[in-house]
């Protein structure tokens, strides 16, 4: 990919539907919204862990009610029924499917995702589950974690056993969720879980991670020739802050950690040499097999795209504000990542509509073609449940309405964009944030469980039924 070609022009998207079949989804993840971290046989995760860390989470809080999914789930897809929502992102807890990450699975565990997915179907709505989205079983962790080689091969095992369980009803797999974040995130800056804090074991798991999706696809396929079969990740434009030589350097160097490490070996086969080069001084390469990148490169029937900004992006020449951790970025310490200008949600990310429609025409036009799926974009703000009870959150109504226009955009200049999926259905977990953010359709009330569909979720409903944007 190219840094700095010139954007798709936007078009008029009011009166454009959206095409046959296109999917209307909400997404969800096991560790923010189930709680029962106990319950039937689950065995504890990274994130258990993580959160029980003190000082690891902003608010002090954990995952261990969250959002009672795990004993309300009927009626949260009687919620997503109401909403006309289609398809539903969700993702299995492997420490509920395999509580050590080895051995036979739980069928306790397995019964509950069966219950699950069985409620969704009789409501008419497609399951889209995720086999991780982060929560890896403690005890693999203890072992090594994903720096090392032989939780590839754990996941791989895992998949095929939640495939044979479910494989009679689901038809569409995602193997990992944002590798990036479980790589970068939890063993580079730290920031996530497991909380560690080396490169070289970050650029690992990034490697092992993209092999773990590779062998599920093998494993789910042995089973199952014709299964569907795709992965996620997080994308971002990048942007360099000047024309200036170094800074253009800086975007192509972020652009190849945040972007092209997944990409070009999920797509292309092969690792991109830049970003080899970027990061082989720092951590060495010997964990890559000769073998490994065929593995990668399983045909994909679906490549999901996480969107919520972009990166404005300069070399560092003195001290600065750098509001996004070095240890995320191995080999990138002397680049700076601008402040946002213009709005923002309150996570401080800037809104970039956009920039989704630059991801999807670059991921169209200079890679080989793959269904695509906004897989996760949301926002969020401070919502308050008001004297008559209803949640007025027009920002998160605007927020959807431009990047869904920025999806038609992408549509009309060809990129194969199939469906797009809310990040969230529920405030929840949002992680290392604890409940401080609410990325929600529906407001929950943390205290008594009380859903209420905020007025997005009534905007994103009507959309749905009309199958175009409204004027």
């Amino acid at each position: 990919m190219t840094i700095g070609r010139e954007k798709p022009h936007p078009v008029s998207t009011t009166e454009n539907p959206f095409p046959v079949g296109f999917r209307w989804g909400a997404a969800t993840a096991a560790y923010q919204i189930e709680g029962a971290v106990d319950a039937d046989g689950r065995g504890p995760s990274i994130w258990d862990t993580f959160s029980h860390t003190r000082g690891a989470i902003a608010d002090g809080s954990t995952g261990d009610i969250a959002c009672d999914h795990y004993n309300r789930f009927r009626d949260d897809v009687r919620l997503m029924a109401e909403l006309g929502l289609t398809a539903y992102r969700f993702s299995i807890a492997w420490p509920r499917v395999q509580p050590t990450g080895r051995g036979a699975p739980n069928p306790a565990g397995l019964d509950f995702y069966r219950r699950l997915v069985d409620e969704l179907l009789g409501h008419g709505i497609e399951p889209w589950p995720t086999l991780y989205h982060w929560d890896l079983p403690q005890p693999l962790e203890h072992d090594g974690g994903w720096p090392e080689r032989d939780t590839a091969q754990r996941f791989a095992d895992y998949a095929a056993h939640v495939h044979h369980a479910l494989g009679d009803r689901v038809d569409r797999w995602t193997t990992l969720n944002e590798p990036w974040c479980s790589a970068f995130l939890g063993y580079g800056s730290g920031e996530h879980a497991p909380g560690r804090r080396d490169p070289i074991a970050a650029v690992r798991s990034a490697h092992h991670l993209m092999l773990a999706h590779g062998l599920a696809c093998q494993a789910i396929r042995e089973a199952n020739p014709s299964a569907e079969v795709g992965t996620t990740v997080n994308l971002y434009a990048v942007s360099p802050a000047t024309t200036s030589p170094a800074d253009a350097d800086a975007a192509r160097r972020i652009d190849g950690l945040a972007n092209r490490i997944f990409l070009d070996p999920l797509l292309r086969g092969r690792y991109p040499a830049d970003v080899l080069d970027d990061i082989s001084v720092a951590t060495g390469l010997d964990h890559i097999h000769p073998d490994d990148l065929v593995t990668i490169a399983a045909p994909l029937a679906h490549l999901g795209v996480n969107y919520y900004s972009r990166y404005v992006v300069a070399r560092s020449h003195h001290d600065g504000p750098l509001p996004l951790s070095h240890g995320a970025w191995p080999g990138a310490d002397d680049i700076q990542f601008a402040e946002p200008h213009g709005p923002t949600t309150d996570m401080g990310w800037a809104i970039d509509p956009a920039g989704l429609t630059e991801t999807l025409v670059r991921l169209h036009r200079d890679y080989p073609a793959v269904p695509l799926y906004v897989t996760e974009n949301g926002a969020a703000f401070d919502d308050i449940v008001g004297p008559d009870g209803r949640v007025d959150d027009p920002q998160r109504a605007r927020y959807i309405e431009q990047h869904l226009g920025a999806c038609l955009d992408a549509i009309s200049h060809g990129a194969p964009v199939r469906g797009y999926f809310v990040w969230s259905l529920l405030d929840n977990f949002e992680w290392a944030h604890g409940y401080s953010q609410r990325f929600g359709l529906v407001h929950v009330d943390y205290t008594t469980q009380r859903r209420t569909p905020k007025t997005s979720a009534h905007w994103y409903a009507d959309v749905i039924r009309r199958h175009r944007l409204s004027p």
